[in-house]
């Protein structure tokens, strides 16, 4: 019975090592060319209802309510969502900073399945008729996600979902 307890006190202790040199943020980022002008590109990102041409999570849920406040872009453009599937959940962002063409940067909450605080920023960069977009959140790493990221990498699986959002926003902007 000793020995139980000991071994269950150091698994805890060692958990509790690991989880407390992880680190207290963190960034998750993508980026694509588009082979189209910043000023083709800026819009379908600064415009909260273009989202739903590119946004991975679209299309997830066909019974998706979505809700516009503010202006329809631009600084104070929001937008909030409520679905029941479990990979989009319920959140709101808002449009905190927005330069044309270069920069547009959101403030994100989710509320559901999980309550969080993170920023999205989307940096525009045109050279010779194409634009980078690198498309990047950050937020704080709670005790939570400390622990949860020990065991599932949450770069590849938010990364994956930039990367489907940016190849939509590729294709959208081409056929403009």
């Amino acid at each position: 019975m000793i020995v139980v307890l000991v071994v269950i006190v150091a698994v805890v202790v060692g958990l509790w090592v690991v989880v407390s040199r992880r680190p207290d943020s963190f960034r998750y980022q993508r980026e694509i060319t588009i082979p189209r002008p910043a000023t083709v590109v800026f819009p379908l990102i600064d415009e909260l209802r273009a989202w739903q041409g590119w946004s991975p999570w679209e299309g997830l849920d066909p019974a998706l309510e979505r809700t516009y406040e503010g202006p329809a872009a631009g600084v104070g453009a929001r937008y909030g969502w409520k679905s029941a599937h479990r990979n989009v959940g319920e959140g709101r962002m808002e449009i905190v900073e927005s330069r044309s063409p270069q920069t547009v940067v959101l403030s994100l909450e989710f509320i559901a399945p999980f309550a969080a605080k993170n920023v999205a920023n989307f940096e525009l960069s045109e050279k010779t008729g194409s634009t980078r977009v690198i498309w990047s959140m950050t937020g704080k790493n709670t005790l939570f996600n400390k622990v949860f990221t020990l065991f599932v990498d949450m770069d590849k699986l938010i990364g994956k979902d930039f990367e489907k959002g940016l190849q939509r926003l590729r294709e959208l902007a081409e056929a403009r």
